[in-house]
């Protein structure tokens, strides 16, 4: 017989290790019957149908006293393997792994730094595969949003070959996905792209606080229900509700996004009462820490999950995603029960893996983060999107025009650089508009002098942003500059000090996300960085030479995310109400950016890295020095 339970194993080494000849047999029965309650104290709760096993080893105490003693011994054993055997047939292990902001990770290879990758759906299907081959256990596989954009796999798919199958669909579906959560990264592919995939995903895609304007209902699905055996297991799926603040109406023409506490309240009750499951679990594409991404108010919050976790009792596991952070860790919800929440970071670096024992009446639940480094990418997996690898790489080696000189994304935060001069003239030609605002969205990206190929727009150009023309007042855009300085310089009393804003005790970590230190064209200007924040920028005139005045009005180019009141430039900073700022758009392109940079490179046989020196920090005798040792920092 093959023993399996380790207790059992224990115990029968115990027996083996006890020299039973040099006791009487009231010796060895005392004995034996505390092997016997050993067993039973780790057995916990047996279930009903082996209670005629329970009652078997009871034994009669003349009984006892009259039997052999190894007869009585081997007897023993064989009812404690048999009772093992019993409630282990009662006992049910599953196994839920979650990936989150995959991004497009598909294969073992990153076509955007053009270099193999350690982390990949290649390494998750692997994963997979080797869980799946443990009959022992229930495995399922979830993913927590944002799939849809980032890496050129997903964006060939999305908008340069739309009659095909969605790539995305063909892998998920391949991997045996069981649910899936959407993102605000899967919303900015619009609806053309989210309502075709779907329709081709064999599983639900889950969001039930995004609902549908016209009716209040649910968009998406809101839950689903996963069965192993007896156990019943509730998914329900929620999506960060900061999109209006990001992406433009025309992504989301028949949605609006609903506060996720309050929809926890709405959904657990229902789902308890109506499906009656073993465990909830929220798979909720929302981050963590509730302070970060400048909006700290419960209501709305972007990155909610521990208010869901603390507040909405009925959840055992929540998964967290979008703040592309890794962790695991407990939280106490506001009836004191324990809420495992496990944050698996992104790119398919790593799975979330939660582990539940079912008994009867009892659930042991563990959980942990699994590094994707230490596999190898699955070679049936690779074999299979083989054709598709192809068809995006030769998209992707086309040139575009050629690079005289290079670009450095990091140049972006310490001044006027090659990278976002590029980004400056393509969004003045395009808008037509006096000044335009941007900010670095990769301060890694470098362009070598010589080609440039369609996969370096993906380091230009990270996100599918629009772009938008606004009328704002002289005295709004000092403040929308105002405060990205604010957000972005440190203030300095010597030229030892930081110029930029570093984490308190966090070496190399910029204070806040870079993607909002927006740099102006059209103007100049300078930043005083010994002022304090709030008092630093003066516009001396616009860059033709003509007087910029707080109270005209100027239109101004910005992408939409910006336009949206993303990172609160117009909002905090310019002081324009949210409502309103729909109304200061007079034009929007109807493709992305970095479909229009492309274009703008085409007609232009050479690139070059010259730089508009537009404006600067002051005084330079502090700026300076103190660029380059924080220029080390972040090296």
């Amino acid at each position: 017989m093959q023993v399996k339970n380790k207790d059992v194993i224990d115990i029968y080494i115990d027996i083996n290790r006890w020299n039973y000849r040099s006791y009487s047999m009231r010796e060895k029965y005392y004995f034996s019957n505390e092997l016997y309650i050993k067993y039973l104290c780790r057995m916990r709760t047996p279930e009903k149908n082996v209670s005629k096993y329970i009652k078997t080893v009871k034994p009669d105490h003349y009984m006892l006293i009259n039997m052999g003693g190894r007869a009585r011994i081997r007897t023993l054993i064989l009812v404690i393997l048999v009772l093992a055997t019993a409630c282990n047939r009662n006992q049910i292990t599953v196994k839920i792994a979650v990936t989150t902001d995959v991004h497009g990770m598909i294969y073992p290879y990153d076509f955007i730094s053009r270099k193999t990758s350690e982390n990949s759906l290649a390494h998750i299907y692997n994963y997979a595969s080797a869980q799946r081959q443990n009959t022992d256990t229930a495995f399922f596989l979830l993913d927590n949003g944002d799939f849809l954009q980032g890496q050129p796999t997903v964006y060939y798919y999305n908008f340069v070959d739309t009659l095909e199958d969605h790539l995305s669909a063909r892998v998920m579906n391949f991997m045996g996905y069981n649910a899936a959560s959407v993102g605000n990264h899967d919303i900015e592919t619009g609806p053309q792209v989210y309502d075709r995939i779907r329709t081709a995903f064999d599983f639900p895609w889950l969001a039930a606080n995004a609902v549908r304007t016209s009716s209040g209902l649910p968009y998406f699905e809101p839950y689903t229900i996963l069965k192993a055996g007896r156990i019943k297991i509730a998914v329900l799926g929620m999506i960060t509700p900061g999109i209006p603040g990001w992406l433009p109406k025309n992504l989301w023409p028949d949605m609006e996004f609903l506060d996720m506490v309050e929809t926890a309240r709405e959904w657990v009750p229902r789902i308890m009462e109506e499906e009656d499951p073993d465990l909830l679990v929220g798979l909720f594409h929302s981050g963590t820490d509730a302070s970060y991404g400048g909006n700290p108010d419960p209501y709305l919050n972007e990155n909610a999950v521990m208010l869901v976790a603390e507040q909405v009792p009925g959840f055992d596991i929540i998964f967290a995603g979008h703040d592309h952070r890794v962790s695991s860790q407990w939280v106490n919800n506001n009836k004191g029960d324990s809420v495992l929440v496990i944050d698996p970071g992104s790119h398919g670096r790593f799975a979330g893996e939660a582990s539940i024992t079912f008994n009867k009446d009892e659930r042991m639940i563990s959980g942990k983060n699994i590094a994707m480094k230490d596999l190898e990418p699955s070679q049936s997996f690779q074999k299979q999107f083989n054709p598709e690898f192809v068809t995006i790489s030769h998209y992707l080696q086309d040139t575009i025009t050629w690079l005289e000189g290079e670009m450095d994304g990091l140049d972006a935060i310490f001044g006027p650089s090659s990278m976002m001069t590029l980004i400056h003239r393509l969004q003045l030609d395009l808008s037509e508009a006096q000044i335009s605002f941007t900010a670095p969205l990769s301060i890694h990206a470098k362009l070598e002098a010589g080609p440039v190929l369609v996969s370096d727009m993906f380091k230009l150009y990270r996100f599918e942003n629009m772009l938008y023309r606004m009328q704002l007042t002289g005295a709004e855009i000092d403040g929308f500059l105002e405060f990205a300085t604010g957000l972005w310089f440190n203030t300095m009393s010597s030229p030892e000090d930081h110029l930029l804003q570093f984490n308190p005790g966090q070496a190399g970590r910029l204070a806040g996300p870079y993607y909002n230190f927006s740099s102006a064209a059209g103007i100049n200007y300078t930043v005083d960085v010994t002022k304090n924040a709030g008092d630093r920028v003066e516009i001396q005139s616009l860059s033709d030479g003509s007087p910029f005045e707080k109270e005209a009005s100027y239109s101004v180019a910005v992408n939409s995310y910006r336009g949206n009141g993303g990172g609160g430039h117009l909002t905090t900073g310019a002081g324009i109400p949210k409502e309103e700022l729909s109304d200061r758009i007079s034009w929007s392109t109807d493709r992305d950016l970095r479909y229009h940079l492309m274009e703008y490179l085409h007609r232009h046989d050479t690139l070059y890295s010259d730089v508009i020196d537009n404006w600067s920090c002051i005084p330079a005798h502090f700026s300076g020095p103190a660029s380059i040792s924080d220029r080390k920092e972040l090296d």
